[in-house]
């Protein structure tokens, strides 16, 4: 069972992933081929209640298997994490 913080550090990394996945510019080239003609897959991708599930159960799932490495391999996406939020925040838009 992953500590109060350990559970933290994994949504945020579950956010950012699905973020990443979902909605960056970066991953625009790859999610288009992959849901062209498909509008149901694109929506799922999109979701954070349905994409986010899975991806959120990946990490749960990578915890279980190797807690340590997953803490560190959670630690730099929910970092990223932060930071969009703290821009979010302080940016004038």
């Amino acid at each position: 069972m992953p500590s109060a913080f350990e559970a933290v550090l994994l949504a945020l990394a579950a956010w950012r992933v699905w973020h990443l996945i979902a909605l960056d510019d970066i991953t625009d080239r790859p999610r288009r081929y992959v849901t062209e003609g498909r509008d149901k897959l694109l929506e799922f991708i999109e979701c954070p209640y349905c994409m986010g599930f899975w991806v959120a159960l990946a990490w749960v799932a990578a915890f279980a298997v190797n807690g340590t490495w997953t803490v560190w391999a959670a630690l730099p996406f929910a970092v990223n994490a932060g930071v969009i939020a703290f821009q979010r925040v302080t940016s004038d838009d």
